[in-house]
C-alpha cells in the first residue's frame, strides 16, 4: 500500500510544489501578472511546441495508440453529452457554458503532460502527444457547441469557421503535425535543430507551472456553489467515467495511465477568453481553473493510488 501511495505522490507532488512556488513568488513580488501572461504565451507558442516536436520527430509510428485515442474521443464525447444535455439545463443560463467547459476540458498540454512524464518518463511524450492532438480538436468543437447554445452576449463572434481557424493556427497542433509528418517520411532533422528545440522545450513544464501558480486569484473562489460542483465533476466524475470506460475497453498500463492523467488534469485556461467573448460567467470560469489547479493534486494522487493498487497501471 505504501509503495502505491509513494508512486502517486511522486507523480503529483513535483507539479503541485512548482505551482505553489509560483504562488509564493508572486506574493513576495518576484513575479507578477505580466510575467504570468508573457510566460504562458511563451509556453503555448514556443517552448511546448518545441518539446513536442523534438519528441515526436524521432518516434517510429508503426504502432500508433489507436485504441487510446478512440477511447479518449468517444468517452470525452459521452461526458460532454451528459454535462451539456442532462446537467446544464438545471443551471442558470449564464453559468451553463462555464460549468460544462470547465468540467470536461482539461489542461492536457501543460499539466496533463507533466503528470504523464512524472509517471512514465520522457518516453511517454510520443503517445501522450498523439492523444493530445486529437482530443484537443474535439475539445475545441465541443466548447463551440456549449458556448453557442448557451450564448448570453448578443452578436458574439463565435462560429465553426473561427474554431477551425483557431485549431489550424494552434502552435501545438502545428508542431505535432510537422513532427509526425517528418517521422512518417523517415526524415532525420539535423542534430543542431533537435538540440536547439530540445533546449527550448525543456523550459516548458517549470515555466508553465510557475505561471499557473502566479495566475491564481484567491477572490475567484468566492463565486457560487456551481464552482464546487464543477470542481468535483472535473476532478472526480469525468475522469472516473473516462477511466472506467478505458478499463472496460481493455486499456492497461501506460495507455490507461495517460487516459486517466489527461482527463483528470485541471480545467484548461483556454476556456476563459472564450467565455468572455460570449458573455458567459467568466468569473465562474476563472474560479474553476484556479480551484481545479490546486485540488488536482489530491484527486489525482487518490486516483493513481487506486489504479496502482488494483495493478491497472
Amino acid at each position: 500500500m505504501f509503495s502505491n501511495l509513494a508512486f502517486a505522490l511522486e507523480v503529483t507532488a513535483p507539479t503541485f510544489l512548482v505551482i505553489c512556488l509560483g504562488i509564493f513568488l508572486k506574493r513576495i513580488g518576484v513575479i507578477n501578472n505580466e510575467f504570468a501572461q508573457i510566460g504562458s504565451d511563451l509556453v503555448f507558442k514556443i517552448t511546448l511546441p518545441c518539446l513536442l516536436f523534438v519528441s515526436l520527430a524521432q518516434v517510429n509510428f508503426e504502432h500508433p495508440p489507436i485504441a487510446l485515442v478512440l477511447c479518449g474521443l468517444l468517452l470525452t464525447l459521452l461526458a460532454f453529452l451528459i454535462l451539456e444535455y442532462v446537467i446544464a439545463p438545471r443551471l442558470d443560463k449564464v453559468d451553463r457554458s462555464a460549468f460544462v467547459q470547465g468540467s470536461f476540458r482539461s489542461n492536457m498540454g501543460i499539466v496533463g503532460l507533466a503528470f504523464c512524464i512524472n509517471a512514465f518518463g520522457d518516453g511517454v511524450i510520443a503517445v501522450a502527444s498523439v492523444y493530445l492532438a486529437f482530443v484537443t480538436i474535439l475539445y475545441n468543437v465541443l466548447s463551440l457547441i456549449t458556448l453557442t447554445r448557451n450564448q448570453v452576449k448578443e452578436g458574439a463572434n463565435l462560429s465553426l469557421g473561427l474554431t477551425l481557424r483557431r485549431i489550424a493556427s494552434n502552435p501545438i497542433i502545428i508542431a505535432i503535425v510537422i513532427a509526425v509528418s517528418i517521422s512518417l517520411l523517415s526524415i532525420t532533422p539535423p542534430k543542431f535543430v533537435l538540440d536547439t528545440t530540445g533546449y527550448i522545450g525543456r523550459m516548458s513544464m517549470p515555466l508553465a507551472l510557475l505561471c499557473i501558480g502566479a495566475s491564481i486569484r484567491w477572490r475567484d473562489f468566492r463565486v457560487s456553489v456551481n464552482l464546487y460542483w464543477a470542481t468535483l465533476a472535473k476532478l472526480i466524475a469525468v475522469p472516473a467515467l473516462i477511466t472506467i470506460g478505458g478499463i472496460l475497453a481493455g486499456l492497461r498500463g501506460e495507455s490507461l495511465g495517460v487516459l486517466y492523467l489527461m482527463s483528470s488534469a485541471p480545467s484548461a485556461a483556454a476556456g476563459y477568453p472564450m467565455l468572455r467573448a460570449i458573455g458567459g460567467n467568466y468569473h465562474l470560469g476563472a474560479a474553476i481553473i484556479a480551484s481545479t489547479s490546486l485540488a488536482a493534486v489530491v484527486a489525482i494522487t487518490l486516483g493513481l493510488f487506486l489504479l496502482k493498487a488494483f495493478s491497472l497501471i
